[in-house]
């Protein structure tokens, strides 16, 4: 009985090592994030959206320029918005 308990243990723990090796790179962490500002709706910001506001879900327009979203980092100066692109730094 002995035997069987230890075979099963040891078929446990190989298979479990086998599929943590299998997971690719990018399944194991999260992305890098990043703020981007003035890419976010309307009520729809992470934070910072200036003064008189309390943070998130605050920004009162549409591409508010003080008001960012995380979004995947290097991706955030490509956003396009009816306003231009979105920023690293806080927009006027």
């Amino acid at each position: 009985m002995m035997r069987t308990t230890h075979a099963a243990l040891a078929a446990s723990i190989a298979i479990a090592s086998a599929a943590a090796i299998a997971m690719p790179a990018h399944a194991q962490e999260k992305p890098k994030m990043e703020k981007c500002y003035g890419v976010s709706l309307a009520g729809k910001n992470d934070c910072a959206a200036g003064p008189g506001t309390s943070c998130a879900g605050t920004s009162k327009v549409n591409y508010q320029g003080n008001a960012w979203k995380l979004v995947k980092a290097g991706t955030c100066t490509s956003i396009k918005t009816p306003k231009g692109n979105g920023s690293l730094t806080p927009k006027a």
